[in-house]
């Protein structure tokens, strides 16, 4: 069974003036996902800015939104750390604060073997009961999990069974879906990648663009298995340039400026990030308008 299926929001984490964490506005974003469809809510991610909040914070992230979400829908909790040691600890008081899985990212920086990321991968999976969704995303940590040891983990430790792949290699992809003989929980980490992903056995995607369309991301995967694929690859197609626009700079600095321009006021972002140049900005708006995006 599988956490979820359908599209998680990697969600935003909101600041007040002072870049303390804003939870009610959390709460805000939250009850907005779920109210337009949104199948999971996935927090402390990339997006999230989880490497820039304190192990407090973060803790305390993860349990405000399992209490805000209640049950409604899945909730999975961003634990991955490049120390073997704090992705444990995290992954354990995640899962006492009551979360419905966990995504552990590739350590980086370290940059490990691959012999590195079974044990690490082992160690995080052995200390939980939780079901573990793998992050691959080496454009970011420098650290690429390969297909040979994906199928090694998911065949020989139980409660790891996906893996959010990101690494923008289709060819890899398809020989994770190869080698695993289809039987692991694969998620999109690319927006501009939904469908080409579902279409090798994807459940879904964790996806930085349901942070301002969530209905159109849900749409792009419920159409999928409706067996609607024209209708389906009408949305993915028609929200290329959006995606382009929110990655035009490093994530979240898009996504966050996109969801103040909707009147949220999710606030500033923790340096190193900084807020967005100004004519990437009226890009983002020019292709957050064209794609029917209300702004405030």
């Amino acid at each position: 069974m599988a956490i979820f299926r359908g599209a998680g929001v990697a969600i935003i984490t909101p600041f007040k003036e002072n870049m303390e964490v804003n939870y009610e506005k959390l709460g805000e974003l939250i009850e907005y996902q779920i109210a337009n469809g949104t199948d999971s809510i996935i927090i402390c991610g990339t997006t999230g800015e989880a490497s820039t909040l304190t192990h407090e914070e973060h803790l305390e992230c993860i349990r405000y939104a399992i209490h805000k979400v209640n049950k409604r829908i899945p909730v999975i909790a961003g634990t991955g750390s490049n120390c073997t040691e704090t992705a444990v600890y995290l992954s354990k008081e995640a899962e006492k604060y009551g979360a419905d899985g966990l995504l552990v990212v590739t350590p980086y920086y370290n940059k490990a073997t691959q012999k590195g990321l079974i044990e690490h991968f082992i160690d995080v999976a052995k200390s939980v009961d939780l079901p573990i969704i793998m992050y691959n995303v080496p454009g970011r940590t420098g650290c690429n999990i390969l297909p040979k040891t994906v199928a090694h983990l998911v065949k020989n430790v139980d409660n790891i069974v996906g893996i959010k792949e990101a690494s923008g290699n289709i060819a890899q992809v398809a020989s994770l879906m190869n080698l695993t003989e289809g039987n692991i929980d694969l998620y999109s980490g690319n927006d501009d990648q939904i469908l080409p992903l579902l279409s090798l056995g994807g459940l879904g995607v964790i996806s930085v663009l349901s942070n301002i369309a969530p209905r159109e991301t849900h749409d792009m995967v419920a159409r999928y298995f409706e067996g609607d694929i024209k209708g389906s690859r009408e949305l993915q197609l028609k929200a290329i340039p959006l995606v382009e626009a929110l990655f035009c700079e490093v994530n979240p600095i898009p996504v966050k400026s996109a969801v103040n321009l909707m009147g949220f006021e999710a606030g500033g972002l923790r340096k190193p990030l900084t807020e967005m140049e100004p004519e990437n900005k009226e890009k983002l708006i020019k292709a957050m308008r064209e794609f029917g995006i209300q702004l405030a």
